[in-house]
């Protein structure tokens, strides 16, 4: 089996398991009643003590190192803090206030926010090819949103502005930690945004005060975004991006929104209509456009 089919498998697995973790999500909270304040400190919190374990077992003492040196320590804060967790806790907002589809498709403007950035810092105006993914993007967006009406929105406006300060906090946690990743392995940063992802919104959440006990269905749909969307999704993402890079990888991860998109729609009782179809292909042809420059020119 070739690395490049390795790869191509894993990420595409990886992104899937983002997808049903989206629908498991919105089951929780259409069927279930449960609110994300609730659920994303309790997922993170499970999320991060299981990656510990698992560091502990296999770094020993090394799963301390990136608080020792403190300007680890506040890059591994900020990769924490304002990337994964926030991304997370917006991710799963946004699917309460709209759809699994509908939040993982905004989360994945992204790449054109790391785009936008990268024309600041070199001080360049976007090539034509750029220009056109980044009408190619807000035009997804835009029928996604209004399915092609300008006078009555599908998705609500807490869901667009969770939705695309989503997509900034995946933004955070691509291009902060650079230098945190040629010293550490990813499970233990991982390990370490989770807990504090947890004791934060914990602090700011109290999800104690809810009084809500799920059921017996619900401590399944738990597990399930635990171990499927935490604990298998990046392993298998970014050990498929080892083996064919990050350029190609943006492709098949495009396996998370439509993995979310048909179980929300087949079990669910989601509307997926023409015009989110259009807008899903949209952003498609956005991302190829940032693979194709991501992989033929200097970044």
């Amino acid at each position: 089996m070739s690395n490049q089919f390795k790869g191509s498998i894993l990420t595409i697995t990886g992104g899937a398991c983002w997808g049903i973790s989206g629908s498991v999500g919105q089951y929780l909270f259409t069927r279930q009643g449960m609110d994300s304040r609730w659920l994303v400190p309790i997922r993170l919190g499970f999320a991060g003590i299981i990656l510990l374990i698992y560091g502990i077992i296999r770094f020993r003492g090394a799963v301390l190192d990136p608080w020792k040196n403190r300007y680890d320590r506040r890059d591994l804060i900020i990769y924490g803090i304002l990337g994964v967790s926030m991304s997370q806790f917006l991710y799963f907002l946004t699917i309460q206030l709209s759809t699994a589809g509908t939040g993982t498709i905004l989360q994945d403007l992204s790449p054109i926010i790391i785009l936008s950035l990268s024309c600041i810092v070199a001080r360049r105006l976007p090539a034509v090819r750029e220009i056109i993914a980044i009408i190619l993007a807000l035009t997804g967006v835009f029928l996604i949103v209004t399915h092609g009406s300008l006078t009555n929105m599908s998705v609500s406006g807490g869901a667009l502005v969770s939705g695309i300060l989503s997509a900034v906090c995946v933004t955070i946690y691509n291009m902060e930690p650079v230098h945190l990743l040629s010293k550490f392995s990813v499970m233990q940063l991982q390990s370490w945004a989770f807990l504090m992802g947890s004791a934060l919104f914990a602090l700011l959440f109290r999800p104690w005060q809810f009084h809500y006990v799920p059921n017996a269905a619900g401590w399944l749909g738990i597990a399930a975004v635990v171990l499927i969307g935490n604990v298998a999704a990046f392993p298998c993402y970014l050990k498929g991006v080892s083996y064919i890079g990050p350029e190609r990888a943006i492709l098949y991860g495009f396996s998370e929104p439509v993995t979310a998109a048909i179980l929300s729609t087949l079990f669910l009782g989601s509307t997926f209509t023409v015009w989110d179809a259009v807008g899903f292909i949209a952003v498609f042809a956005m991302m190829v456009l940032i693979s194709v420059r991501g992989g033929s020119s200097n970044r």
